[in-house]
C-alpha cells in the first residue's frame, strides 16, 4: 500500500516518557469521545425489554411493532448522513454536544409517550443522536490517536457501544423483576418499561458535560486554519517532536480552496454515484456488517427465546449474559487489531459467524411447529441453537464489531473522511433498519431468516478477502494513496 512502512508495534520498541504521557492523554480524550457509543448502545438495545409491552399496551400489530422498533434507525441513517458535514462546518465537539442534546430529549420523550406515534417520533429523535455518535466518535478517536495505538484506541468505540448494551440490557432486567414484569407499573405510576427509556437521561447529561472538557480535533483546527490552537493539541496528543512536519502533512491533504462537499467523495468526471474506489468499500463494510444479522440478536433475542420455549425471566438472563459475552469479545479484539491487523480479524470473524449462523439456520429450519405456529426446539436442539448464538456473538464480536468502526474511522483520506463516513454509517444505518424491521415478519420463519444471515456472513468474507487493504500502523496523512488503490481489487492483506 502507498505510503506503508513497516507495521508499528511489530518487534522491540522503547516508549519515552513523552510518548507515554501524549498516550496517556489519548486515552482519556478517545474514552470521553466512546461515551457516545456507550449511548449508542444503550439507546439501540434498550428497546429490548419494551418490545412486548410496547406491543401489549398500544395493541399494535407484527408489521407496526417492527416500524416502532426500527424507527431509531431512520433517524440514525438521518444523523449520520448530516453528521459529517456539521463537523467540517462547526468542529467535533460541537457535533458531540448536539448528540447529547438529541438523546436527552429522546430519552424523556419515549418515556412519557401516551401513544404508539409518540413512541416512534421520539426513537426517531434520539436514532439522529446515534447516527451522530457514529460518525462522529471513530472520526474524531482516528483524528486525535498515535498510529501505533489507533487501533486500540477505535475499539474504544465498540467497546463503548457494546457496554451501553449491556448496561440496558441489565437494568431492562432489573427494573422488569423489580416491578413484576416489564408492563407493571413501577414508579410515579409508570410502568417499568418506561423507565427503561427514561434512565438514558443520565448518560446523556453526563456525556454532554463531559465533552467540554476534551480538545477539539487537530485536523479540524487545522482545516479552519487555527494552527497555534492545532499545534497546541499535537504536542499534547504526540509530543513535541517533528510537529510542523506533522502540521504540514495535515495541511497538504486538506489544501483546498472550496468548502468540503460530499462532491469530494466522487471521482473527477463521476456522475451522481462515482465514487471513488474506496467509498464503495467502506459502505460494502458497513452494510455487510448489519446484514449478517447481529442486531436480531439484540434487539429481538427476548422474543426468540421466548418463541422457542423460554420463560421472559430467563430469556432476559440469557440476553444479559449474552452482553456481557460481546463485551468480552471485544476486549480480545482491542488486544489483537494493532498486532495482527483489521483484515485477519474481519477474515475469522467471517468465518466464525457463517459457521454458526448456517448451524442455528438448520436447527430452527428442522424445529417443529407448535399449536401457536411458532417454532419450538426440543431435545438438544435448545442448547445447541444458545451456544451458536453466542459462538456467533463471539465471533462478531472479536471481528466485525469493533474492527468496521476502526476502519471507517482511519481508511479514508483527510479530505473526505467525515463525508465518507457519514455515508458510510448511514449506509450501515438503513441496512440494519432493513434487517430490524422485517424480522418480526419473520419470527415463524426463523430457518429462512438465519440461513440469509449465514449467506452474508458468507459474502461478507469474499467482500473483504477480495477489496479490504489493510491501514494497521498507517498514518492518516497516508491514507490519501488509499483512493487509487482502492479501485483496484488485492487479495492479499
Amino acid at each position: 500500500m502507498a505510503g506503508q512502512g513497516p507495521p508499528v508495534g511489530d518487534g522491540p520498541s522503547v516508549i519515552t516518557d513523552e510518548e507515554f504521557s501524549s498516550g496517556g492523554t489519548a486515552i482519556r480524550i478517545a474514552s470521553v469521545a466512546a461515551l457516545g457509543g456507550l449511548l449508542f448502545g444503550y439507546d439501540s438495545a434498550v428497546i429490548n425489554g419494551a418490545v412486548a409491552s410496547i406491543q401489549e399496551d398500544f395493541g399494535i400489530g407484527n408489521a407496526a411493532l417492527g416500524f416502532a422498533v426500527a424507527s431509531a434507525l431512520l433517524g440514525a441513517a438521518v444523523g449520520a448522513m448530516t453528521a459529517g458535514r456539521i463537523a467540517d462546518r462547526l468542529g467535533r465537539i460541537t457535533v458531540m454536544k448536539i448528540a447529547a442534546v438529541f438523546f436527552f430529549v429522546s430519552a424523556i420523550g419515549t418515556g412519557l409517550a401516551p401513544n404508539v406515534e409518540l413512541v416512534v417520533l421520539f426513537r426517531v429523535v434520539g436514532g439522529i443522536g446515534v447516527g451522530i455518535a457514529s460518525v462522529i466518535a471513530p472520526a474524531y478517536i482516528a483524528e486525535t490517536s498515535p498510529p501505533r495505538i489507533r487501533g486500540r484506541l477505535g475499539s474504544l468505540q465498540q467497546l463503548a457501544i457494546v457496554t451501553g448494551i449491556f448496561l440496558s440490557l441489565a437494568i431492562d432486567y432489573g427494573l422488569a423483576q423489580l416491578a413484576g414484569g416489564a408492563n407493571e407499573v413501577l414508579w410515579l405510576g409508570m410502568e417499568a418499561w418506561r423507565w427503561m427509556f427514561l434512565i438514558m437521561m443520565i448518560p446523556a447529561i453526563v456525556y454532554g458535560l463531559l465533552a467540554f472538557t476534551i480538545p477539539e480535533s487537530p485536523r479540524y483546527l487545522v482545516a479552519s486554519h487555527k494552527i497555534p490552537e492545532a499545534r497546541r493539541v499535537l504536542s499534547m496528543l504526540l509530543g513535541e517532536k517533528n510537529l510542523e512536519i506533522t502540521i504540514d502533512r495535515i495541511r497538504e491533504t486538506l489544501e483546498r480552496e472550496d468548502k468540503p462537499s460530499w462532491r469530494d467523495m466522487r471521482k473527477p468526471g463521476g456522475g451522481f454515484l462515482g465514487f471513488y474506489g474506496i467509498v464503495w468499500v467502506g459502505l460494502g463494510l458497513s452494510v455487510f456488517q448489519q446484514f449478517v444479522g447481529i442486531n436480531v440478536i439484540f434487539y429481538y433475542s427476548n422474543v426468540l427465546w421466548e418463541a422457542v420455549g423460554f420463560s421472559e425471566g430467563d430469556s432476559f438472563v440469557i440476553t444479559v449474559i449474552t452482553s456481557v459475552v460481546n463485551i468480552l469479545t471485544t476486549l480480545i479484539a482491542i488486544a489483537l487489531i494493532d498486532k495482527v491487523g483489521r483484515k485477519p480479524l474481519l477474515l475469522i470473524g467471517s468465518t466464525g459467524m457463517a459457521v454458526s449462523l448456517v448451524t442455528m439456520a438448520a436447527i430452527f429450519g428442522t424445529a417443529t411447529l407448535g399449536a401457536d405456529g411458532k417454532p419450538h426446539l426440543d431435545g438438544a436442539a435448545g442448547p445447541i441453537a444458545l451456544v451458536a448464538a453466542n459462538v456467533f456473538v463471539i465471533a462478531f464480536g472479536m471481528s466485525w464489531g469493533p474492527v468496521v468502526w476502526v476502519l471507517l474511522g482511519e481508511m479514508f483520506p483527510n479530505r473526505i473522511r467525515a463525508a465518507a463516513l457519514g455515508l458510510a454509517a448511514a449506509g450501515q444505518w438503513a441496512a440494519n433498519w432493513a434487517i430490524t424491521v422485517s424480522f418480526p415478519g419473520l419470527r415463524d420463519h426463523l430457518g429462512i431468516a438465519y440461513g440469509f444471515y449465514g449467506l452474508c456472513a458468507i459474502l461478507s468474507f469474499l467482500f473483504v478477502f477480495r477489496w479490504v487493504q489493510e491501514t494497521k500502523g498507517v498514518s492518516l496523512e497516508d491514507m490519501h494513496g488509499q483512493i487509487l488503490s482502492a479501485a483496484k481489487p488485492t487479495a492479499h492483506a
